[in-house]
């Protein structure tokens, strides 16, 4: 069965005037359901993530200052977000949500985060809309409790995993893959084990073919035992702040490709949602559900 980790929390509100599609982590699982590609079943409500799991990816003064609501200013307009307690509860839940899917991924072969996919969260600081890592902690989370030996990393957002491959950076047992918009944020690029930069204006064939020679090597070469899937859609040619030319039909293929490269391999594959901000909500909504109705197809 397929198991999606989905909470209320998710759906935070913000003040007038922070534009960030929100709505997406209410709207995607009303469509889900309403097509019938998942059902109430599939999903679970995760709880808060325990601290000492979240201190495994983040230094203890900034995870005390994140929850004591005591960032300074500087700290919270790099992260993109108003700071308050209800964003700092999203958060620690979403990470439960990755932690718990990648624990059903191993038992099902793969499992989603609706929400999720936060790369641009540093050992210490949070940024671009991302307070806590949950790609790192869920890694370590997987390597402490020995249910993993080698885990790699497939980061397909189309801005730099920057905090995750920042974090990795000396972590031999998490090797990170990041595809992405060369010339996009980050202005600076962290050293991701791998990097693809893309040119603007990337079309599907050009993208999908860097992906099909280079997702195979690397299992082969890497030999990892567990995947973790960023699956950002901000790689839309519709994205406001992606500037690849990709169609909905060209994202669609690229999540094929890491699906039935994980199923092919026998890798279980956790799936977190990462970004997407078309004008139009329903562009988003629709990229984001063919990663679930891939998910049903080909493992189900």
């Amino acid at each position: 069965m397929l198991k999606v980790a989905h909470s209320k929390r998710y759906a935070h509100p913000l003040p007038e005037g922070h534009r960030f599609p929100m709505e997406k982590y209410e709207l995607l699982p009303e469509q889900l359901l309403y097509e019938g590609t998942l059902r109430p079943s599939n999903f679970f409500s995760p709880e808060a993530l325990a601290d000492d799991w979240i201190l495994k990816a983040h230094d203890p003064s900034y995870f005390n200052r994140l929850k004591g609501l005591s960032l300074s200013k500087s700290e919270i307009r790099r992260t993109g977000f108003p700071l308050s307690q209800q964003l700092v509860d999203r958060e620690v839940h979403i990470m439960h949500g990755s932690v718990q899917a990648a624990l059903y991924a191993k038992e099902f072969g793969i499992a989603m985060n609706i929400a999720g996919g936060t790369h641009h969260a540093f050992k210490d600081r949070g940024e671009g809309f991302c307070l806590l890592n949950d790609l790192a902690i869920t890694a370590f989370y997987l390597l402490e409790k020995k249910l993993a030996r080698k885990i790699l990393i497939i980061d397909l957002d189309v801005h730099q995993g920057n905090g995750t491959a920042a974090i990795f950076a000396e972590v031999p047992e998490v090797f990170t893959f990041s595809m992405h918009g060369e010339a996009n944020y980050p202005m600076h690029k962290e050293k991701s084990d791998l990097d693809i930069g893309l040119k603007d204006k990337t079309d599907d064939a050009t993208y999908l073919s860097l992906l099909r020679e280079t997702l195979p090597r690397l299992i082969d070469a890497e030999e990892p035992d567990f995947l973790l899937y960023q699956c950002g859609v901000d790689v839309l040619a519709s994205d406001k702040l992606g500037r690849l030319g990709m169609s909905i039909q060209g994202c669609k293929e690229r999540d094929r490709i890491v699906l039935e490269t994980a199923r092919k391999n026998r890798l279980p594959i956790m799936c977190c949602m990462g970004g997407g901000y078309s004008e139009k909500i329903a562009h988003i909504i629709e990229a984001h559900a063919n990663t679930y109705r891939l998910a049903q197809e080909i493992f189900f």
